[in-house]
């Protein structure tokens, strides 16, 4: 029996991600970037708001943009590798 990978690559557009935000979100995020953080990715929990995670220029930590705009440091998020 083959395994088939089923984990989608990250490779969606930064705009498509982008858009998912709210203005307080975007704002903050624009700050960021000029630190050298992005955007990573969105993740959309069934019947939750939007987690969208940014991470810092050197991939060696991350934080949650929460829907007021503000940084949530450690969100007890497991990433996988």
């Amino acid at each position: 029996m083959t395994h088939r990978e089923r984990r989608q690559p990250l490779t969606q557009p930064n705009a498509a991600l982008r858009a998912q935000l709210n203005e307080e979100q975007l704002m903050t995020l624009r700050e960021l970037e000029r630190f050298g953080w992005e955007l990573r990715f969105v993740r959309r929990p069934p019947f939750q708001d939007l987690v969208p995670l940014v991470v810092d220029g050197d991939r060696k930590s991350f934080s949650m943009l929460k829907p007021d705009g503000t940084l949530e440091d450690n969100p007890g998020i497991q990433l996988r590798a």
